[in-house]
């Protein structure tokens, strides 16, 4: 399953921003060493500070990561399963 993450600096996390970088490759790291991977990472303006594309085998690992970033205290997520075109594809035409 593919998720996205979206994420809004902590007043923590904007103070240690020059550190951003660091702990970015923590972060793809951790995921990974749960068995997952940050397929898309972007920077954005607005609303949310960072958008991340993420795979995981299921809930349970995007939980741990979502949990492990939370405890770190420099972003706040929001998380949204998504699908494919072709999964939202093969849903819109059994209709």
């Amino acid at each position: 399953p593919t998720y996205i993450i979206l994420m809004k600096l902590t007043d923590q996390g904007i103070r240690a921003v020059k550190d951003a970088p660091d702990r970015l490759e923590t972060a793809i790291n951790s995921l990974e060493a749960l068995g997952g991977k940050i397929n898309g990472f972007y920077a954005t303006l607005g609303e949310y500070d960072y958008i991340a594309c993420v795979d995981a085998l299921n809930e349970a690992v995007v939980m741990r990561f979502l949990l492990g970033l939370g405890a770190a205290g420099d972003v706040r997520t929001t998380t949204m399963k998504a699908l494919s075109k072709d999964e939202f594809e093969e849903i819109a035409r059994k209709l």
